[in-house]
């Protein structure tokens, strides 16, 4: 049952944080648009928030997916030595996972594909979409007390 939980708790963390990182990086793409002086009304934010919900957050799960499928692991098996760091070190890994997760990326493409990646902001509101990616798997994949 425990394994049932903390899987389930996986898939979530993924998704949460896909979601956010999607919401992130629209706002920093728009936000890059209204500095070229172009405006950006909320129906216009609404509706491409909503664009990249459907169609960019999929994608960018697939490096979560694969950033939480390393991480995750670790910060359990360092959770082993370290019990009462367990929910810090599962935040700490989300959020590391994706910031290494955009370095690899960004090391091995020709061109930064995620806008926000471009910048230091940008990097630190995804690792922070991570870092709640892991605190709620820690919450989510807690065991149970016997």
């Amino acid at each position: 049952m425990q394994k049932l939980r903390a899987a389930l708790a996986w898939f979530v963390a993924v998704g949460v944080t896909a979601a956010l990182g999607s919401v992130i990086q629209t706002q920093f793409n728009l936000a890059m648009v209204q500095q070229l002086g172009a405006p950006v009304p909320i129906t216009v934010r609404l509706e491409t928030t909503l664009h990249d919900l459907l169609n960019f957050a999929p994608t960018y799960a697939v490096l979560v997916a694969a950033a939480f499928l390393i991480a995750l692991p670790v910060s359990g098996l360092l959770a082993r030595l370290w019990p009462g760091g367990r929910i810090v070190l599962h935040a700490l890994a989300g959020g590391v996972a994706i910031i290494a997760a955009l370095l690899v990326m960004n090391a091995i493409l020709p061109a930064t594909m995620i806008g926000a990646a471009r910048f230091a902001s940008g990097v630190a509101a995804l690792a922070l979409a991570g870092a709640l990616g892991g605190l709620l798997f820690a919450l989510w994949a807690r065991p149970r007390p016997a």
